[in-house]
């Protein structure tokens, strides 16, 4: 089934909210990522309402689904974004989100991300590294603007997930030894041009149990007690995001749990909680609707080639985890099945030149050349994993709203394939 109730069946077929799959991809073809704007917001409310009591401020992760109208609909919604470039802050600057709703996290900022997050007083430029803390004074210093530090430590906490996406242990770049930041909190003291405003960490991605967030939280609790007060009157514990999602057989813990365990672990701390949830926002919220080109069989096994290929999709070949796919018109038969469940029956495979280009195998019926299929889950870490490999143009994007919908980003033509090139 699809996770939320924004997209269902009607007279079997796949609809978003209240439009018909067919209806968008008349229009714009596909490959093509469909985002349902009621999906995005009923997830922040529930997280939101599920933190009810707790001071806190729900910052978007802008990498999970950077584009302008996405970000737009969290503004209206009242959130702070998590920004991890300069890239990321420029499209904020450019719907007119101010600095106080920023937060500028990120392992290796440059010099000039420096300066600009500076400039735009942002809430907090979160550090990770002494040598970082010293650039950040040093450029603090040349602008005489006083920066907004939080510390991002490294908690040294295993989270139960994929390896490339978990961040929170001594064998990551990511933070400063927890260890050590009482001792860097206390040389940066003295220096006018460094405000302490906070601690934060992030342990990973994808994390479908509740037990490392309750510890990597009584890690960072007995920290920011030992700083607070003291000489330090920091404001801010960031708690990063991290809360998974189920793409197929997972059953991750849901969001009012999560929020008890961060209510429970945070009790009587007197600080504000910044969150940075990105994929339960948005993931649930997409699909990417492609279409069957063929389908073939090398000595038995049997394939449909479609249309969309690693290139627009990366998630299935990077971590190797399949998606559920969905027939956009499904049969009776189908309806009575059990949808989404896995079954030797063929795999999905997309048209770049890679072994790895393969969506996974599925029970996906018999399907004609121009039949619609929806690779589920795809709202967080699709488009803006999306590439021109193979010099492949990359997809539109359509948000819909209700009863209507719109290109949010239109298909790339040939003509962007090679504008800047010489």
């Amino acid at each position: 089934m699809v996770s939320y109730p924004s997209f269902h069946y009607r007279q079997n077929l796949l609809c978003c909210e209240g439009v018909p799959v067919p209806r968008i991809t008349r229009e714009t073809g596909t490959p093509a990522y469909v985002y349902s704007a009621s999906a995005m917001e009923s997830a922040y409310r529930r997280l939101h309402s599920a933190l009810e009591g707790v001071p806190h401020k729900i910052c978007y992760s802008v990498k999970s689904n950077s584009n302008q109208s996405v970000l737009r609909l969290f503004a209206r919604l009242g959130a702070g974004f998590d920004v991890v470039s300069g890239g990321e802050l420029y499209r904020l600057r450019r719907i007119g989100v101010g600095g106080e709703r920023i937060v500028f996290s990120g392992v290796g900022k440059t010099p000039e991300e420096i300066i600009e997050a500076l400039r735009h007083r942002v809430l907090l430029l979160n550090v990770e590294s002494e040598a970082e803390l010293e650039e950040v004074a040093r450029q603090a210093r040349r602008l005489r603007i006083r920066a907004r530090v939080g510390i991002r430590v490294n908690p040294d906490v295993e989270a139960t997930t994929h390896p490339h996406i978990s961040t929170g242990t001594r064998a990551h770049k990511f933070g400063i030894p927890w260890q050590a930041v009482p001792r860097i909190c206390q040389a940066i003291s003295g220096n006018r041009w460094i405000r302490p405003c906070g601690l934060s960490f992030h342990i990973g991605s994808q994390i479908l149990a509740l037990d490392p967030f309750r510890r990597a939280l009584r890690r960072m609790r007995a920290l920011f007690e030992e700083l607070c007060p003291g000489a330090f009157s920091l404001q801010y514990l960031d708690v990063g995001g991290g809360l998974g999602i189920p793409y197929g057989s997972e059953k991750p813990p849901a969001i009012e749990a999560y929020a008890r365990v961060l209510r429970e672990g945070l009790a009587g701390i007197g600080c504000l909680l910044l969150l940075e949830p990105g994929r339960i926002l948005v993931g649930p919220a997409g699909i990417l609707v492609t279409s069957a080109l063929l389908t073939k069989e090398n000595q038995g096994k049997r394939f449909v080639v479609v249309d969309a290929g690693m290139n627009d999709f990366l998630r299935p070949a990077l971590y190797g985890v399949p998606h559920r796919i969905l027939p956009v018109r499904r049969s009776r038969r189908q309806a009575r099945r059990q949808e989404g469940k896995l079954a030797s029956d063929a795999e999905v495979v997309g048209p770049v030149c890679e072994t790895g280009d393969s969506f996974g195998t599925h029970r996906v019926g018999r399907l004609r050349p121009g039949d619609l299929l929806a690779i589920a889950d795809t709202g967080a870490y699709g488009f803006c994993f999306s590439s021109n490999y193979n010099s492949r143009l990359r997809p539109v994007e359509v948000l819909v709203e209700g009863r209507r919908f719109r290109r949010i980003r239109r298909r790339e033509s040939r003509e962007d394939l090679i504008r800047g090139e010489s």
